[in-house]
């Protein structure tokens, strides 16, 4: 049994460097061999400093430093350090579309890309305001399902539920979505959204992926290749405004001066910021004109105005004028 240890002995070695030691965290050869005699492999310091050598060259950094109380060999990198770690497992938690299970999950095996010394400093709580833990662990096979599809060039078939006032999920309008291509994934406020092309209506649409059931792969190439590499990603999200589309419109917006930030974080550093007087400036941008998107310019209050055109003016008056009815 022992011989037939030895072969795992590089493995075990491996697996010591990596989980407990690191640049404050060092071990002697005594407890290597403590460590490899436990695994009933049997070893000497001569052979101890072959493998050492030999996982060296495999690539790990490991260092050794002489203390006091004797000479202590620790790997100087993992493959993560430590603050990318955080924040990989600060997006976990803050994630709402995740799970608390999945999240608690997921940490766990993050955690094994560090020393168990850095491991316990991982799973703290990230405090976000309002922000609500789904109960559906669907959406994380959802999302792998659907990139199989989308590498296959598959079109997709699925249920699309909607919360009722049971507060359950149910068909929304018969609910059967069929011959849909998926083209992308989008994560937007706090919620994955798929984009994809609707045959039997021809446009482009979001689906929001945790609402989707009972996702069949089709025989079916995807369709509607034209109609996505129209798109450009990378601004798409400026234009449309939590996922709710309506008609593109080229805006003009005046904010005040002290709203550049806002609009910057909101359609990026590209933008042409033209003065507008002493206190304003105005921007040019493609939006999608939905309610989402007139809710966001009513919420920074007065310091924002749409300009033109016409057809954007004339749809904020009409929906200033249903709040206005609502409250009258």
């Amino acid at each position: 049994m022992k011989k037939e240890n030895q072969k795992l002995k590089l493995l075990y070695l491996q697996e010591l460097f990596l989980k407990y030691t690191d640049v404050e965290h060092g071990i002697t050869l005594q407890e290597i061999t403590s460590y490899l005699e436990k695994r009933d492999i049997p070893v000497t310091r001569k052979t101890l400093y072959s493998d050492i050598e030999l996982l060296r060259e495999y690539g790990m950094a490991i260092e050794g430093v002489k203390k006091r109380n004797g000479y202590y060999y620790y790997l100087d990198e993992h493959l993560f350090e430590t603050a990318e770690l955080k924040l990989l497992v600060d997006a976990v938690q803050a994630s709402k579309f995740i799970t608390r299970k999945k999240s608690d999950e997921l940490i766990k095996k993050l955690e094994q890309f560090c020393s168990i010394y850095d491991a316990g400093k991982l799973n703290r709580q990230v405090l976000v305001q309002d922000r609500i833990k789904t109960m559906n662990e669907s959406i994380y096979y959802n999302v792998d399902f659907i990139n199989i599809a989308i590498n296959e060039n598959k079109a997709i078939s699925f249920k699309y539920y909607d919360w009722n006032m049971k507060k359950e999920l149910e068909l929304k309008n018969n609910g059967n979505k069929d011959n849909i291509s998926p083209w992308a994934l989008i994560w937007d406020n706090e919620n994955y959204y798929m984009l994809a092309y609707d045959e039997s209506a021809g446009i482009l649409k979001h689906y929001r992926v945790d609402k989707m059931r009972q996702l069949n792969i089709l025989e079916s190439s995807r369709k509607g290749k034209e109609l996505f590499e129209k798109i450009d990603l990378a601004r798409y999200s400026g234009k449309v405004f939590g996922m709710y589309s309506g008609e593109l419109v080229n805006v003009t917006l005046e904010f005040h001066n002290s709203l550049i930030g806002v609009a910057i974080d909101r359609f990026g550093k590209d933008i042409m910021v033209i003065p507008s007087g002493d206190e304003h400036f105005r921007i040019h941008v493609d939006v999608e004109l939905s309610n989402v998107f007139l809710s966001w310019i009513i919420s920074l209050d007065d310091r924002v105005k749409i300009v033109g055109p016409d057809v954007a003016v004339e749809k904020m008056g009409e929906l200033l004028a249903k709040v206005r009815d609502i409250y009258r």
